[in-house]
């Protein structure tokens, strides 16, 4: 069994909001040919956030319909796109193959999944006084993830998915790294990054214990990362 990562989908089925203006040529063809290469109905393949353009989870159901008939069991974390998510309850009765991390762990096998949105770091050269409130809050969600767990985890390797960097622009230590390294993560996994000024500041390898990796789409040439077997 491996493990696969892929972020920033942006599909638009229901939306017609197509990203060949960005220099996304095919993206949604390339991503789901890569993904049929790779994965097996025995795999796992996160996807950090801003899945799907739609508005509303009605209209977002094209695209999740499409990743659910996809091999492998699926994760998807909440991106600052996806303004059609929904409760947790709801999403599961519709999408009961599709694990939605939000608040919450998922176990599968030897692994276990932590999460939350996240948002731009403090002291990024974008963040503004209206982004401290926020920040705090995705901090506080992803304790709760962590915490939502009552079992022993001492034998499971531990991931923490988010959409936002775990650090800002300058690679600041942060409360993010700080929760990260307390609860001894093996792996991070996020997206929300693109183009080639974003890409030259990317936080990624070895950082105390802890393997990072960008997965945005864009970033992955469209094609899935494997994390670990």
């Amino acid at each position: 069994m491996s493990i696969y990562a892929i972020g920033d989908l942006h599909l638009s089925s229901n939306e017609q909001k197509p990203m060949d203006i960005f220099g996304w040529i095919n993206h949604k063809e390339k991503i789901f040919s890569s993904w049929n290469e790779l994965v097996t109905d025995e795999d796992i393949v996160i996807i950090a956030g801003d899945t799907s353009w739609a508005l509303k989870f009605e209209d977002a159901k094209l695209d999740l319909d499409e990743i659910s008939r996809l091999r492998g069991r699926k994760i998807i974390i909440k991106g600052n796109h996806d303004y059609w998510w929904q409760s947790l309850t709801k999403m599961k009765k519709n999408y009961p193959d599709i694990e939605f991390l939000h608040n919450n762990h998922v176990i599968i096998n030897n692994y276990i999944f932590y999460g939350t949105r996240g948002w731009i770091c403090p002291n990024d050269t974008k963040f503004t006084l209206e982004d401290e409130k926020i920040y705090s809050r995705e901090t506080e969600r992803l304790k709760y993830s962590l915490n939502s767990c009552k079992a022993d985890t001492s034998g499971l390797t531990k991931f923490v998915v988010m959409h936002y960097p775990p650090v800002n622009d300058r690679h600041d230590d942060s409360e993010i790294l700080r929760i990260i390294r307390d609860n001894d993560i093996d792996y991070m996994v996020y997206g929300h990054l693109h183009g080639e000024e974003s890409f030259s500041y990317v936080f990624e390898g070895m950082h105390d214990g802890t393997s990072f990796h960008l997965v945005s789409c864009d970033y992955l040439d469209f094609k899935l990362k494997k994390i670990c077997d």
